[in-house]
């Protein structure tokens, strides 16, 4: 018998080519595998084995966290998306006019001063929307004006311009944008020539005069108290005192007013004689939410060392546990209600829904513990206020239900059942998932941005507010579209579906009440 002959070559036949050389091989080789794993001791196979084991529950343990990463990368693309076709509505029909009224491809003025643009800015450079951001700031270069014959309102001039435009100049650096809040904030400054020193609520930027409104001499307490984070950083960049002189003066007078219930303010005070006035009525919503928002952030904001801030912001929170905070039935939600004449109301503004990020932004600064606990709660319903609506979207005002025997937690009159597109949620969402790290808010977030997009989105560009949101098949929208939806509502959703803790950091910024951040003062000592 004849050895085979050697060959010089190697012949491959694939599958399908008539030949079982291929499949023959595989087989050898499991066949070889299978003996060297047979010759192994127990001891080596147990190894292995352990190893392979381990390997694979550390791989099911990360599937969550790169599922939850790539989610979170396509959130951001999803918010972006949501700000361009905003963005769109405003560019093609409102250009340089004060808000977008989507439906009917029109706009209208407020202060004639290009208020969702300005309101805009920071939002884009944040968001890495270079190509809009230079177009927006053309137009400040070239068309913004405070030479104007008209009355703004001082404090809406102030967040949503002035506070604006310090935050897009520290973000740029550019100073194009500090010598425009320099106009303005000194064009604002007549409202403070009062008898009291309590300020006006309306100035003529033109002019230079200031008034109170129409049918009253009062001012809001809110107003008068949420100017200061503003005027103090432009102090700080002129090195002109005159501006936080202002501003401390009218916190040196709330200080120490009477009519005051375990910190908690009324909602009006008089411009001439400097005192509360509707007395006896206490809220977190309309007309005084933002003096506790602004007690808490200046102090933040100055390095933490004006303690009388600190202690009026402690002390209102105690008042509200005291006076405001209960639950309902039948599944116990923590709620903020009002108080009237010594008559508790179960009524909650979605305004309110500001007060977890504020607790929790408190509790990051080393307050108590029980205040991010109780943000918490508070977060649960503010989330309930929207999925408990047919749209998934929250009404201005609820109502909760207190006796016994209750279905549903919550009610809302025929009035109330109107979304603005309102930040404070999500705003609130950002601060509890940036301090927590719990992806439920995240998660919560991309709901409500889900559900702005199927039920308030307008196919031609913007968004609209809408009157009804128990009404999903028809939420009769109201064709208007509020800048704070760019410059908070998106803006807030961005930085909560980004996982870099340093994109605004909340150690190094402090975010005025329109969303604009400004830089924490570096300390001195």
């Amino acid at each position: 018998m004849h050895p085979p002959s050697r060959q010089d070559y190697v012949s491959i036949s694939f599958a399908g080519q008539g030949s079982g050389v291929y499949n023959n091989s595989k087989q050898w080789r499991r066949q070889s595998c299978w003996r060297k794993w047979k010759q192994l001791s127990r001891l080596q196979r147990s190894l292995i084995l352990f190893i392979l084991v381990l390997l694979f529950i550390c791989g099911i343990a990360s599937y969550p966290s790169i599922t939850e990463h790539l989610s979170a990368i396509n959130w951001l693309e999803a918010v972006r998306e949501a700000f361009r076709h905003a963005w769109k509505g405003y560019k093609d029909f409102a250009w340089g006019h004060d808000e977008l009224r989507p439906l009917s491809k029109s706009y209208s003025e407020w202060f004639g001063l290009g208020l969702t643009l300005i309101d805009a800015l920071d939002t884009m450079w944040i968001m890495g929307l270079k190509e809009e951001f230079e177009e927006a700031k053309a137009w400040v270069a070239t068309e913004l004006t405070f030479n104007k014959n008209v009355d703004v309102n001082l404090f809406e001039s102030t967040i949503r311009i002035l506070g604006g435009l310090l935050s897009t100049y520290h973000l740029t650096g550019d100073t194009l944008f500090l010598d425009k809040a320099k106009d303005i904030g000194s064009r604002l400054m007549p409202a403070f020539n009062t008898p009291s020193k309590i300020p006006y609520s309306d100035v003529n930027i033109g002019k230079g005069t200031a008034h109170p409104p129409r049918w009253t001499s009062d001012s809001t307490v809110a107003e008068v108290t949420s100017i200061q984070l503003e005027f103090r950083e432009l102090t700080r960049l002129t090195q002109e005192p005159q501006y936080q002189d202002a501003v401390a003066e009218v916190m040196k007078q709330v200080h120490k007013l009477d009519g005051k219930l375990d910190g908690l303010v009324p909602m009006f005070i008089n411009t001439n004689n400097g005192q509360f006035t509707h007395q006896g009525i206490y809220t977190l919503g309309a007309r005084a939410d933002s003096y506790y928002e602004y007690l808490l952030k200046q102090w933040i904001q100055g390095g933490k060392k004006e303690n009388q801030l600190l202690e009026d912001y402690l002390q209102a929170i105690e008042g509200v546990k005291k006076n405001l905070l209960q639950k309902s039935s039948p599944n116990g939600l923590t709620f903020v209600g009002e108080l009237s004449h010594g008559q508790f109301s179960p009524k909650m503004d979605h305004l309110v829904c500001f007060l977890p990020g504020t607790l929790a932004l408190g509790a990051h600064n080393g307050l108590p513990a029980d205040h991010m606990d109780l943000a918490k709660q508070l977060m649960e319903t503010c989330y309930q206020m929207y999925v408990q609506m047919e749209t998934g979207l929250s009404p201005e005002i609820v109502h909760f239900n207190m006796h016994q025997g209750s279905t549903r937690d919550i009610d809302v009159k025929l009035a109330d059942r109107h979304n603005l597109l309102r930040p404070e949620m999500v705003e609130s969402l950002f601060y509890l998932y940036r301090l927590t790290k719990e992806h439920k808010y995240q998660e919560w977030g991309y709901e409500i941005l889900q559900n702005f997009n199927k039920y308030t989105k307008v196919s031609s560009g913007g968004y609209t507010s809408i009157n009804n949101v128990r009404d999903p098949d028809y939420p009769s929208p109201r064709d208007k579209m509020e800048s704070f939806f760019l410059g908070e509502t998106l803006k807030y959703l961005y930085l909560l579906f980004s996982d870099d803790s340093n994109l605004i950091s909340l150690d190094q910024y402090v975010f005025n009440t329109e969303a604009h951040p400004l830089p924490i003062w570096p300390s001195t000592a």
